[in-house]
């Protein structure tokens, strides 16, 4: 097993709940999302395939069935938050990271490859 390399980007208190944040994370928008109910974290990029701009922490979260996803500002898809497809385009899919809360702090990881 490989240990992963957390990086601090904000403090829990710096989120709001179903609400995003757009931090920078080597070189990279990401939206962060603290969502109501089990209060999971997600991390994806913040730039919109579809709409070519950096605008996904901007978006709406909700449900649709079973995923949490957020709906771009920008032309309205609905982006996973788990997995990063869009639901209406399954080619369109965002980067996504490994987010965890530790003591308070909110910290990212890249995802393993491979």
């Amino acid at each position: 097993m490989v240990n992963k390399t957390w990086f601090d980007i904000c403090a829990e208190q710096d989120l709001t709940l179903d609400s995003g944040v757009c931090a920078l994370f080597d070189d990279e928008q990401v939206a962060i999302f603290k969502c109501s109910g089990d209060e999971d974290l997600f991390a994806i990029s913040n730039f919109d395939p579809i709409g070519e701009a950096n605008v996904l922490s901007r978006g709406i979260v909700g449900s649709i069935g079973e995923k949490r996803v957020v709906s771009s500002p920008l032309f309205k898809q609905h982006f996973c938050l788990k997995t990063g497809e869009c639901l209406e385009e399954a080619d369109m899919n965002l980067k996504t990271y490994d987010i965890r809360s530790h003591q308070g702090t909110i910290q990212l990881s890249h995802k393993a490859v491979g």
